[in-house]
C-alpha cells in the first residue's frame, strides 16, 4: 500500500516517474480511461478548495473511479467522530482517501489507522500534490531543474516546504526568499541539507528578493496569508510588503523566465495584475497540471502497477 503523505517519502526515481507518467496522461488522457474502473475514491475536506477538489474529482472520474465528497460539515473530525474512528469506517468502503486538512497530524492520523492509500491533498505543513503539479510545468516549459534557478517569494508555507523537499531530491537552485520570522521549518531545511550532499541540489535562504530575482529562470509566490491565519492578516501584510513579484522584480529575472502562482492570488499583495497578466505569467497553464498530477498521485497509489 503507497500513501502519499510527503516528497520527502519518495525516491528520485519516483518523482520524476509521477513527472513522465502526468505528461503521459496529458499527452494521451484516453488510453488511462478505465486504469481505475471499480475503485472509490474518498475526498476528505476541511479546508475550502477549487483547483485541489477539481482535480482529484474530475481526475478520478476520468480514470474510471467514482469519487465520494465529504465536507467538514459532514465529518467534523475529532467533534463529531474521532480520525481513528473515521479512517477505519471509510477503509471498508474506500479504495483511497485524498484528504485535505488544517493540521498536517490529522493526514498522518489518517493515514496510520488506514488499510487504504491516503493522499495528501494539502495540509498546514505540507502541499505535495501542488509541487507535483509544479515540477511539470516548468520541466515542461524550461527543462530539467538542474539547469535552473528558481526563486521562492514570500511566505515559507506548505509549498514552499514542499518545493524544499522536490528540490533537494531532484536537484537544481532554489532561493528562497521570505522575511525572517516567516523562514520555512528549520526541520524541514535540515532534513533537505541532507538529502542535497547527493543530489547537488542548493537550498539557500535569504532575505532579499532581489539576490533571490537575479538571473532566476522561475519566479513563484504564494498567499502571504494562508487559510486559517486570517486573523494574522494585517501583521503580515506589513511584513510581507517588500515581498512583491512586480514589474520591476520581474525585470531582475533572466529574459524569458516564468512566473509561477498556486492560486487563489491576491493581485495587489503578493503579484501585481500586470505580472500576473504578462507573458511571462504560466499560473494558469500550472493549474491546469494539477489534473495531471491527481490522475498520476491516483495511479500511484490506487493502481494495480
Amino acid at each position: 500500500m503507497k500513501h502519499f503523505i510527503s516528497l520527502k517519502d519518495l525516491s528520485k526515481k519516483e518523482i520524476l516517474t509521477l513527472i513522465s507518467e502526468s505528461c503521459a496522461i496529458k499527452k494521451n488522457p484516453l488510453k488511462f480511461k478505465n486504469k481505475l474502473k471499480g475503485k472509490y475514491v474518498g475526498l476528505l475536506f476541511e479546508k475550502p478548495s477549487l483547483r485541489t477538489k477539481t482535480a482529484f474529482y474530475i481526475g478520478s472520474l476520468q480514470l474510471g473511479a467514482s469519487p465520494v465528497y465529504y465536507s467538514h460539515h459532514e465529518i467534523k473530525l475529532e467533534k463529531r467522530e474521532t480520525i481513528s474512528d473515521v479512517s477505519r469506517t471509510l477503509s471498508n468502503f474506500l479504495d483511497g482517501i485524498v484528504s485535505r486538512t488544517f493540521s498536517h497530524n490529522t493526514i498522518l492520523e489518517l493515514a496510520k489507522f488506514s488499510s487504504i492509500p491516503v493522499i495528501n491533498g494539502l495540509s498546514d505543513f505540507l502541499h505535495p500534490s501542488q509541487v507535483l503539479a509544479d515540477l511539470i510545468t516548468i520541466y515542461e516549459l524550461k527543462g530539467d531543474i538542474k539547469k535552473l534557478k528558481v526563486a521562492y517569494i514570500g511566505d515559507g508555507n506548505n509549498v514552499c516546504h514542499s518545493l524544499i523537499q522536490a528540490f533537494s531530491i531532484l536537484g537544481g537552485n532554489l532561493c528562497v526568499a521570505t522575511p525572517k520570522e516567516y523562514s520555512p521549518s528549520r526541520n524541514i531545511v535540515m532534513e533537505a541539507k541532507n538529502h542535497c550532499s547527493k543530489s547537488g541540489a542548493k537550498i539557500n535562504l535569504m532575505t532579499s528578493i532581489q539576490e533571490a530575482a537575479m538571473d532566476a529562470d522561475v519566479l513563484y509566490t504564494d498567499a502571504w496569508v494562508s487559510m486559517g491565519r486570517e486573523k494574522e492578516r494585517q501583521g503580515r501584510k506589513k511584513a510581507f510588503k517588500e515581498f512583491q513579484i512586480n514589474d520591476k522584480i520581474l525585470k531582475l529575472a533572466k529574459k524569458g523566465a516564468i512566473v509561477m502562482h498556486c492560486l487563489p492570488a491576491h493581485r495587489g499583495e503578493e503579484i501585481t495584475d500586470s505580472v500576473i497578466e504578462s507573458k511571462n505569467s504560466v499560473v494558469f497553464a500550472q493549474a491546469q497540471n494539477r489534473l495531471y498530477s491527481a490522475k498520476a498521485i491516483l495511479l500511484y497509489c490506487l493502481g494495480q502497477n
